[in-house]
């Protein structure tokens, strides 16, 4: 009987072990980063870092980023992930993230998304700040809204829609995907 006994304990601590690296996942894999280097006459590490695991029914969330071109604006926000596009092999980053929770939301009106720039922040005070710049890289730490459903039509999770929280570049260089990067999100 012994034997038996050692089995189901180990087993037992098996279950215990695994139910405790998944509950320190869910705490800790509430935040995820996500690094791209490139060249824009200057290389450029980009940072960003957002959580990768939001409510359904929707949630504030913090969105931090650093190494950004000051000069080159950016959306941040939650997008469907393009066909064709792994968030694991950059060299896929090549379509443009979309659709997106509140399209660009120009007038801030809807929370879902932040337009990050050096000169035009105050243009839109509702959804907008400036990089802050130190050696000549912006970085910034904003707060967007997300939900799962994007829209009437799309929802994350469902009919294949993955989503992430996105940065791309704004509105008046919106075809440059240099600046895209990917924290796939999932909902609870």
């Amino acid at each position: 009987m012994r034997p038996a006994v050692r089995t189901l304990s180990r087993a037992s601590v098996a279950v215990l072990g695994a139910a405790a690296l998944t509950l320190g996942l869910a705490s800790s894999a509430s935040a995820a980063t996500v690094s791209r280097t490139i060249t824009d006459g200057t290389t450029y590490t980009l940072t960003v870092n957002a959580p990768n695991t939001a409510a359904a029914s929707g949630q504030n969330v913090n969105v931090t980023g650093s190494g950004f071109n000051p000069s080159q604006g950016i959306y941040v926000g939650l997008c469907a992930i393009p066909a064709g596009v792994d968030v694991s092999n950059q060299a896929t980053w090549n379509a443009k993230p979309t659709p997106c929770l509140g399209g660009q939301d120009e007038a801030g009106t809807t929370g879902a998304s932040h337009w990050v720039n050096k000169d035009w922040y105050w243009m839109a005070p509702n959804n907008s700040s400036p990089y802050t710049v130190a050696g000549g890289k912006g970085s910034f730490n904003v707060n967007i809204h997300v939900k799962a459903q994007l829209s009437s039509t799309v929802t994350c999770g469902q009919g294949g829609v993955t989503c992430a929280i996105v940065t791309r570049a704004d509105h008046f260089d919106s075809n440059d995907r240099k600046y895209d990067t990917y924290i796939p999100v999932t909902f609870s």
